[in-house]
């Protein structure tokens, strides 16, 4: 037992660390988009697996040949009058083919099952889901905007199933069946040539009935395949916002939205069984015609003592495990296409490349005063179009470091595409953008964004615990530290009084999906705590507080005050009286910059902040003069 446990514990580890950081040129290319570039990406890293399964199944087909030959010089010595010399002449030959199915076949089968099911299926299953996720997860912002989540998880799992699966289904069966097939015919030829006729006409009848099936089953698949992405995307859309499918009573307009993408994969996989139908059914006829065409050649050659009874006893059995082994190297050929339809269907989502990648000569960035510049900076989302209107044109501007530095415009002005430039979500179209004096297409993207701390009005979960959530922001923090940001975040008493489904309390609870077990208010003190313990030199705030009451606003607003000093901040409030107290305001409008200056210089010159201003104060905000700051 022991040793079978060590058997088995060496093949498993043939792979070594299937989640490891992939090799440099893996991690520099990424999965190409050609598909045969594409399996070969994956299947070199593991080739000596699959030369190990080509081994075992060239030996497998063989042995397997010589059961009908076993069965054979049986029937023929035993249609002999003279036993005892038919015996004493044929015994050591039905021993050795005896001993060879008996030891040999069974040891061949146990290497190839260890190479197969426990080297291959878990070692290169994970390497390649992780290899196509870690590709994934560093895709840029639109790539995710564009797309389902559940379709894109649901490519990147399937496809490491379905390559592995077709890749090993060819050497399983169409390598076993390739070396069988060669073995009888030589071995009915050996005979006599026109015994061999029947299985060389099905050959070439067998060939072209996989060359008409196989492309519209492959074809077929891959719509189902799609179709079956396209359920999962929308079904995971209802579940991840079913508050608002609550909230507007919309239950019978999201059972039609998600009833429409199943009838479609319904018809879809119609389609393929009516397929797969008419695939089986012609299979099984040209089985029939192989048994029967060898029958009727090796009676004819036997009436006629061309051959004897050994060849008519051997290629009849030959021609039945033909026949047999047909069916079932169809259906691996058909489930081949059918998994390579799924692994072309998951390269639209796994072999794509980055379209925002690191220069070759990226350095990391240096952070020494926090200095910010916007030099004549340019930027549209989308393609290229004539007469498309850029978000950003021409726009100039510099953030002094330790400055506070407030955005204010209406909606679309540009403030919010100004603070993802500056995170390199995108690159611009035109001029660029500083930190420090150094240009963010010449840094590393992981770097500019750990020096720089982000609070937005969406304050998204991990669905993790409180504490995990809380540690994003610096990984190594100890759990004082992680509770000394929550109490600063004035978050620590409402997580302390946290229990979630599963009993764990405080800060181990977990958020839920997106958060979802905590209020606005919560999610946003949660993800102010994860910015304090991040303790970047940059800070950008795009309504860091828009979740949160007045009292705890307030209450917030003076940590914040402590948490901007020394620090670069940019901050974007569409509530005038937050951001007032900042050292500058910059007013925004259609992608440009209109007016600059302190909260009372802009309101002296009775423009665009002013108008936004007076419209606020007479609505809701009130309107005895903002205090000076401190």
């Amino acid at each position: 037992m022991i040793g079978l446990q060590r058997l088995f514990r060496f093949f498993e580890g043939r792979i070594g660390n299937s989640t490891a950081a992939p090799p440099p040129e893996v991690e520099r290319s990424g999965p190409p988009p050609g598909l045969a570039a594409f399996y070969w990406h994956f299947v070199r890293q593991t080739r000596g697996l699959y030369v190990a399964m080509l081994a075992t199944g060239l030996g497998m087909a063989l042995i397997d040949t010589l059961v009908p030959v076993f069965i054979g010089r049986l029937v023929g010595m035993m249609a002999s009058g003279d036993r005892e010399a038919q015996f004493a002449a044929h015994w050591p030959q039905l021993v050795a083919i005896g001993a060879a199915v008996l030891v040999l076949r069974p040891l061949t089968h146990l290497i190839d099952s260890l190479v197969r099911h426990n080297a291959v299926v878990g070692g290169v299953t994970t390497l390649i889901r992780w290899q196509s996720h870690w590709h994934v997860i560093r895709q840029g912002w639109p790539f995710f905007q564009n797309d389902f989540a559940g379709r894109i998880a649901n490519r990147v799992m399937n496809t490491g199933w379905s390559l592995r699966e077709s890749v090993v289904s060819s050497i399983r069966a169409i390598w076993y069946i390739a070396v069988y097939g060669v073995s009888a015919l030589l071995l009915m030829a050996s005979a006599e040539p026109s015994l061999a006729l029947p299985m060389l006409l099905w050959i070439v009848g067998y060939l072209g009935f996989l060359r008409y099936f196989v492309p519209r089953m492959r074809d077929l698949s891959r719509l189902s395949s799609e179709a079956r992405s396209q359920v999962m995307g929308r079904v995971v859309d209802s579940y991840s916002n079913f508050a608002t499918v609550k909230l507007f009573a919309r239950a019978a307009d999201e059972d039609a939205f998600v009833r429409e993408s199943m009838v479609e994969h319904q018809d879809r996989i119609s389609e393929h069984m009516r397929m797969t139908t008419r695939f089986l059914f012609t299979l099984s006829c040209l089985n029939s015609l192989l048994i029967v065409g060898t029958a009727a050649v090796g009676v004819s050659l036997w009436l006629r003592g061309d051959v004897g009874t050994v060849a008519v006893a051997t290629a009849l059995p030959l021609a039945w495990q033909i026949a047999n082994m047909a069916g079932w190297v169809s259906w691996e050929i058909s489930g081949i296409f059918e998994n390579v339809g799924v692994v072309q269907e998951g390269m639209e989502s796994i072999a794509v490349a980055h379209t925002l990648v690191d220069r070759p000569s990226a350095k990391p960035l240096a952070v020494t005063r926090g200095a910010i510049e916007f030099d004549a900076v340019r930027f549209a989302y989308g393609q290229a179009e004539p007469g498309r209107r850029r978000v950003l044109d021409e726009l100039s501007l510099r953030v002094a470091p330790g400055e506070r530095l407030g955005l204010v415009g209406r909606s679309g002005a540009g403030k919010t595409t100004l603070m993802n430039l500056l995170l390199r979500f995108y690159d611009v179209e035109g001029g660029r953008i500083l930190i420090d004096g150094q240009d963010l297409r010449d840094v590393t993207q992981e770097s500019l964004r750990a020096a720089i701390g982000v609070v937005t009005q969406d304050s998204s979960m991990l669905h993790r615990s409180i504490a995990a959530n809380i540690r994003y922001g610096r990984p190594e923090a100890s759990d004082e530290q992680v509770q000394a940001a929550a109490r600063q975040a004035h978050a620590h008493d409402f997580i302390a009084a946290l229990c979630d489904w599963k009993g764990r309390t405080g800060y181990d609870a977990h958020a839920g999906e997106r958060g979802v077990k905590l209020s606005g208010g919560q999610r946003q003190r949660v993800a102010l705590a994860r910015v304090i313990l991040k303790d970047a030199p940059i800070l950008l705030l795009d309504e860091a507080t828009s979740a949160l009451d007045s009292e705890v606003e307030a209450a917030i607003q003076e940590q914040l005050d402590d948490l901007m000093v020394g620090k670069t901040v940019i901050a974007i409030a569409h509530r005038l009286s937050t951001i007032a107290r900042m050292d500058r305001l910059v007013v925004m409008d259609e992608g440009r910059i209109v007016e600059a200056g302190t909260h009372d210089e802009l309101l002296g010159l009775d423009g665009h902040y002013a108008m936004l201003w007076r419209r606020q104060s007479g609505g809701f905000l009130a309107s005895e003069p903002v205090p000076a700051r401190a």
